[in-house]
């Protein structure tokens, strides 16, 4: 169609067809996907036989098809990653989804801690403004300096004219060889301690920055490194959304040895984040966890989002 008028009436028809290509929301999605890499596992044999131990073995195909196909249910614009493997992993990872189920997303960012085998990772349908990654955020530990040793990956965005950000953490997991410090409970309150000391500065709460903070927290809500990445002293940084399924279950993470099934998988959102959905005073923005079939074979993990008011 070839648009013969000029002035302020084409300067209308042309915002209103902006306006029709804008999202009514903006879907950020959180998921663990179990050692997308090449590490010691139990796989699957033959149809009914037990799994079988193999060292230095990629992901099933069994589980990355699931994996796919949740991802193109839920069809998140943004979603981050935790327990990628490197570089040529992500990159695989990219080109399956859009070749097979037909989900692209063109941008990826990868961060590359101290951790040289899982990684964090975010995918997206639409470009960065900056990509960051903080290496060196550091904490105290028996005496020691450590480093949170999966970093935090930083992307900032500009939706629809407001500039906001994600930031990706995965914290330490609680296996430990450390008898004083039992299920590694010290090393990830000094992770929380450090990422949220770093935010206070970057974003204190008076600027009314809207960001989330996503990941693999290991740990449950009533836990103090909930507590460190929520507050400070008396004073409250940002909240996680609650999620839940389908079936009003909030668990996110199933220990299958244990038998245990845990919430540890998290969105955050700052009080400028909140803010934008301008809810009733007392009421605040919920979330979804994914519960299909294929969430038990995909990962240990669910997958978790929220649609941001854009």
């Amino acid at each position: 169609m070839i648009f013969r008028h000029s002035g302020p009436l084409l300067s209308v028809l042309l915002f209103l067809s902006l306006v029709d290509d804008l999202p009514a929301k903006l879907r950020v999605a959180t998921y663990n996907v179990r050692n997308y890499l090449m590490t010691d596992r139990l796989v699957p044999g033959k149809p009914g036989d037990k799994l079988i131990w193999r060292k230095n073995y990629p992901k099933p195909e069994i589980e990355k098809t699931a994996l796919r196909r949740i991802i193109a249910k839920v069809d998140p614009d943004i979603l981050a990653l935790q327990e990628m493997g490197g570089a040529p992993y992500l990159k695989e990872f990219q080109r399956d989804l859009e070749h097979v189920e037909g989900v692209s997303y063109p941008h990826a960012a990868l961060m590359l801690g101290a951790d040289e085998d899982r990684h964090v990772a975010v995918l997206s349908k639409i470009p960065f403004n900056q990509v960051v990654q903080h290496k060196r955020l550091s904490h105290k530990y028996f005496g020691q300096n450590e480093i949170v040793r999966r970093g935090l990956l930083e992307v900032q965005f500009n939706t629809n004219g407001l500039d906001w950000s994600l930031f990706n953490l995965h914290l330490k997991s609680k296996w430990t060889e450390r008898k004083d410090d039992p299920e590694a409970s010290l090393k990830r309150e000094g992770e929380a301690t450090a990422v949220r000391e770093f935010l206070k500065k970057k974003h204190p709460v008076s600027d009314g920055h809207p960001y989330l903070l996503v990941g693999d927290f290991n740990d449950t809500p009533n836990s103090k490194p909930l507590a460190r990445i929520l507050r400070s002293g008396n004073n409250r940084l940002c909240r996680y959304i609650y999620c839940q399924d389908e079936r009003g279950r909030i668990w996110s993470h199933y220990w299958r040895k244990g038998g245990l099934y845990s919430q540890i998988d998290y969105v955050c959102a700052s009080f400028g984040m909140l803010d934008l959905y301008k809810l009733p005073e007392g009421q605040w923005p919920s979330g979804n966890i994914e519960d299909s079939s294929d969430s038990m074979l995909a990962s240990d993990h669910r997958m978790v989002w929220v649609d941001l008011p854009f």
